[in-house]
């Protein structure tokens, strides 16, 4: 059911994961801007929310050099609070995006249906550059066409994956404790796959 759910984890939740919840937000935001529809409907069509695997950080704000890449970028960071991975997430996600295959791997053992909807967030978008969207349902700025389209992208992409393993280098450096250019790559490297994400979502 819409709208399109995609669940960001991490270890903590208030790094890695909270900037890919608030870019991938961004992005769509920007794409309905470019097909002329008010991004204020963003939340009907994409629901973009995170949680960590460790409850250390539950009800934190965003880590500062984290919240900082977000608004530099044009995102918003209002409203955030960390939180547990929870089962229930997972059950209600139609992608979940970790930033370590250990991350995926947690999240696989925990339920073991969302494998196939499960992805290290630099594996699913290396594997979406390879995809024929053109199989894709037809796209529209609706949640049904969204959703849809969004559910059928992600059980192409499972079957690009074959049964390979996420590479080394698809993993997300934890930027915790650490200075404003790691947290720029690792930003960087986020927007490396939501782009391609909402791009696909959105055409």
């Amino acid at each position: 059911m819409p709208p399109f759910t995609v669940l960001h984890v991490c270890m903590g939740n208030i790094c890695r994961s909270p900037m890919a919840e608030r870019l991938l937000l961004l992005a769509v935001r920007e794409r309905l801007g470019r097909l002329d529809v008010d991004p204020a409907g963003s939340d009907a069509l994409v629901h973009s929310h995170s949680a960590g695997t460790g409850g250390w950080h539950a009800g934190e704000e965003m880590n500062p050099p984290a919240a900082r890449q977000v608004t530099a970028r044009g995102g918003d960071v209002a409203g955030f609070a960390a939180r547990r991975l929870r089962s229930d997430l997972i059950d209600a996600a139609d992608l979940v995006l970790t930033a370590t295959a250990d991350q995926q791997e947690y999240v696989v053992a925990l339920r073991p249906d969302a494998a196939g909807r499960t992805f290290v967030l630099g594996e699913f978008g290396r594997l979406l550059g390879s995809l024929d969207r053109s199989t894709l349902p037809p796209a529209e700025p609706t949640p049904d066409a969204v959703h849809a389209r969004g559910v059928a992208l992600v059980a192409a992409v499972d079957a690009l994956r074959q049964g390979a393993s996420a590479l080394a280098t698809d993993d997300l450096d934890d930027p915790w404790g650490r200075g404003d250019q790691c947290f720029s790559r690792v930003a960087d490297e986020i927007e490396e796959t939501v782009q391609p994400l909402a791009a696909a979502l959105l055409p």
